[in-house]
C-alpha cells in the first residue's frame, strides 16, 4: 500500500475520532444537549427547506409555475413533513416500545424520567417550532393564522419545559405522536395545488387524514388522559409549571383537534358525495 493511501486512511480515522468526539462531548454531551439538539433542529429545518426547493425545481412541472409565496409554502411543507415523520417515528418508540417509560423495569417516577435520546429528539421538535414559527410571522397570513401560531406556541412551550426540566416527557412524547397527521395534510395541499383535487388519489387522502386524526389526536389524547389518571400520585409531584401544562396544553389542543375533526369530516363527506354523483 502506497505511503498516499496509508496517509489518506489516517487522515480519515483521524477525522472521524474528531467528530466522535465532537458529537459524544458537545452535542451529545448532557449539559449541552438541549441547546445543541435545538440549533441543530433550527439549522436543518434551513437544509431540508434548501433541499426542498432544489429537488423541486428540478423535478416538479408544479412547482415552477408556481407564486413565490406559493414555492415559499411548498418548501415549508416539506420541512414539516420531514418533522413529523421523524418525531411521529421518535414518540411511537418512546411510547410504546422503549423500555424507558415502562412500569415494568423501573421503580422510579415515570414523571421524572428522560434520555440522552429522549431529549435530542424534543430539543429538534423544538428547533423545528422556532423555525415554523419564524417563517409563519414572516410570511403572516399566508402560511398560517391566528390557529397554528397558538397550536405552535402551546407545543413549543410544552416541549421546551420537558426538555429543559426533564418532567413529563412520556406525555410530551404521546401528544408528539399526533405529528403523524402531519403528512397526509401537507399530501392534500400538494394535491390540490397540482390541479390533482378531482383525482382518486385526493379522495384516498381524505380518507386517510379522518382516520390517522380519529387515532392520533383524538383517541390517543383520551388514552393520554387515562394514563395521567392512572398516574396521578407521580403527575401531582411534579412542578406547578409543569402540572399546569400536563393538562391544559393537551386540553387546549385537544379542542383544537375536535373543532378541526369537524371540518375534516365535513370535507370528506363533500367529497364522497362528488364522487358519488360522478
Amino acid at each position: 500500500m502506497s505511503s498516499t493511501s496509508l496517509q489518506t486512511i489516517g487522515a480519515i480515522k483521524a477525522y472521524h475520532h474528531q467528530a466522535q468526539h465532537l458529537v459524544n462531548n458537545y452535542l451529545l454531551a448532557d449539559p449541552f444537549i438541549p441547546y445543541t439538539s435545538v440549533l441543530t433542529g433550527i439549522f436543518l429545518c434551513k437544509v431540508v427547506y434548501d433541499l426542498c426547493h432544489f429537488i423541486s425545481n428540478s423535478h416538479s412541472k408544479t412547482y415552477i409555475i408556481l407564486t413565490k409565496i406559493q414555492r415559499i409554502e411548498w418548501n415549508n411543507r416539506g420541512i414539516s413533513t420531514v418533522h413529523a415523520i421523524f418525531i411521529s417515528a421518535m414518540s411511537l418508540y418512546f411510547v410504546f416500545w422503549s423500555d424507558l417509560f415502562s412500569d415494568r423495569w423501573h421503580n422510579d417516577l415515570v414523571v421524572f424520567r428522560s434520555s440522552r435520546l429522549s431529549s435530542l429528539g424534543l430539543g429538534l421538535s423544538i428547533g423545528y417550532f422556532i423555525a415554523d414559527l419564524g417563517m409563519i410571522f414572516w410570511k403572516y397570513p399566508s402560511l398560517g393564522g391566528l390557529e397554528y401560531i397558538l397550536h405552535h406556541s402551546l407545543s413549543g412551550v410544552a416541549v421546551a419545559y420537558s426538555l429543559f426540566s426533564g418532567e413529563g416527557q412520556l406525555y410530551t412524547y404521546m401528544v408528539l405522536i399526533s405529528e403523524i397527521t402531519t403528512p397526509e395534510i401537507n399530501l392534500r395541499w400538494y394535491l390540490d395545488t397540482a390541479g390533482m383535487k378531482k383525482s382518486m388519489a385526493y379522495v384516498v387522502n381524505g380518507v386517510f387524514i379522518f382516520l390517522a386524526w380519529l387515532v392520533a389526536r383524538i383517541l390517543l389524547f383520551i388514552y393520554m388522559f387515562y394514563h395521567v389518571y392512572l398516574h396521578y400520585n407521580q403527575v401531582m409531584r411534579m412542578h406547578i409549571f409543569g402540572y399546569a401544562l400536563v393538562f391544559g396544553v393537551p386540553a387546549a389542543l385537544g379542542v383544537m383537534n375536535l373543532i378541526w375533526f369537524g371540518k375534516i369530516v365535513r370535507g370528506v363527506k363533500k367529497t364522497l358525495a362528488k364522487r358519488c354523483e360522478c
